[in-house]
């Protein structure tokens, strides 16, 4: 009675979880002061939804170009593309010469492009607003951490560089002097001391990254190579506005067959599979809003195909509990040497899907990556709930006495 008692609790208590979880999600909660944005506020929506303007960007050059490089230029173009003041922008790299920049919103294709292909303009200014270096003037620029475990931006000059800081360091000392790329001002350090050998130190960068980012644009001093326009595609805000609501609608109606099919065929434990089918869902959607994850269509296919691959699991899981019972099995018994069975067959089908994804993953692009990456997650995940939180619901529903006949789980015993 005991265990009955406190499985009573806790199964009612992860429904009550569950509950919460999907009510906040769907419809957003405000408690105390503090907001629960839904879904639909806080998972990005991709192009394919959205519209916008989508470039991909190629390096021209017969030389293979090195990570270093094609890292600074995401970044430059990165920047460039945040100045235009939009939001959620995704800028990403593929292959070992392709940058794509993906832009939401209503925007000029051919001022988009002319601003990602510019060379761009690196500039020392002072509190005058006078330009004291170029990035030609710049020799080097590092990040390192310091033995205090600052993170240090350090700056060598070239000859006439060290001149002219020389110069304006004796000029604006205790005075800040602002570094920018094109308008955008990346640091604003004070000038501590009169630096005359042309190495100077950055300090106040809030962590490493940040350093070694700014110190990579300060190196390049523009774009380290030369791009040209791959392809540019403009999409309308139309698509999105079908596509979301039809993708939704036959998302539920699939959503809810399969709830019902679960409980008419395999009784109670249908009806658990289908309350850790619920929570997988939650829990993908989740994992989107923590990654940044943008949606897209091919997205949402992919999302589509584990919540039936997560049905599969279960369908392999109470398959093997009927065959246990069938023999003349307990039902505990039944229940662990069924797992145990279909456990093989479940990690077999879903590795060999995850590899699948990771090939795509890194030799697809765009909306492949977006496919792969939702296919990927919701397949891990759905081993954890098949596995885990399936097993645990079945669990507790013996102890509280509602799998205590092998009728329970569609099976007639002569």
């Amino acid at each position: 009675m005991k265990s009955k008692g406190k499985s009573t609790l806790l199964f009612i208590g992860i429904i009550a979880i569950i509950t919460f979880l999907g009510y906040a999600g769907a419809f957003g909660l405000e408690i105390g002061g503090y907001e629960i944005k839904s879904f639909d506020k806080v998972i990005s929506k991709g192009l394919d939804l959205q519209g916008g303007v989508s470039v991909l960007q190629e390096i021209v050059s017969e030389e293979k170009v090195s990570n270093e490089d094609l890292e600074r230029t995401k970044e430059l173009l990165s920047m460039r593309v945040n100045k235009l003041g939009v939001s959620e922008t995704s800028v990403t790299t593929e292959g070992d010469r392709r940058i794509r920049v993906d832009i939401p919103g209503s925007f000029d294709s051919n001022a988009v492009v002319d601003t990602l292909t510019k060379t761009g303009e690196l500039k020392f200014v002072g509190p005058e607003n006078d330009t004291i270096l170029t990035g030609k003037d710049v020799q080097k620029a590092t990040a390192y951490v310091d033995e205090k475990g600052q993170n240090i931006i350090g700056l060598e000059l070239n000859s006439e560089g060290t001149k002219k800081f020389a110069e304006a360091t004796e000029k604006y000392i205790y005075k800040n002097i602002a570094i920018y790329m094109d308008d955008e001002k990346l640091t604003d350090p004070q000038v501590q001391s009169v630096i005359t050998d042309g190495k100077a130190t950055i300090t106040g960068n809030r962590n490493y990254e940040e350093a070694k980012k700014i110190a990579g644009i300060i190196q390049s001093g523009a774009l380290p190579v030369t791009l040209k326009t791959a392809s540019v595609k403009t999409i309308g805000p139309t698509l999105g506005a079908t596509a979301i609501p039809s993708s939704l609608k036959a998302g539920t109606i699939g959503i809810l067959l399969v709830f019902v099919f679960m409980i008419v065929y395999y009784k109670v434990p249908g009806l658990l599979a289908d309350i850790a089918l619920a929570l997988y869902i939650l829990l993908v959607l989740f994992v989107f809003v923590y990654i940044g994850a943008v949606l897209t269509l091919p997205g949402i296919a992919g999302f589509l195909l584990t919540i039936g691959m997560a049905v599969d699991a279960n369908v392999l899981i109470f398959e093997r509990i009927r065959e246990e019972l069938k023999t003349g099995k307990s039902i505990k018994a039944s229940i662990d040497s069924g797992f145990h069975r279909a456990l093989s067959s479940i990690l077999d089908s879903n590795i060999t899907t995850i590899i699948a994804g990771i090939v795509l993953y890194y030799l697809g692009s765009g909306a492949v990556k977006g496919f792969a990456l939702t296919l990927m997650i919701g397949i891990i995940l759905s081993m954890f709930t098949a596995i885990t939180i399936t097993r645990l619901f079945i669990k507790l529903a013996v102890n509280m006495g509602l799998l205590s006949k092998p009728s329970r789980f569609g099976v007639k015993r002569g």
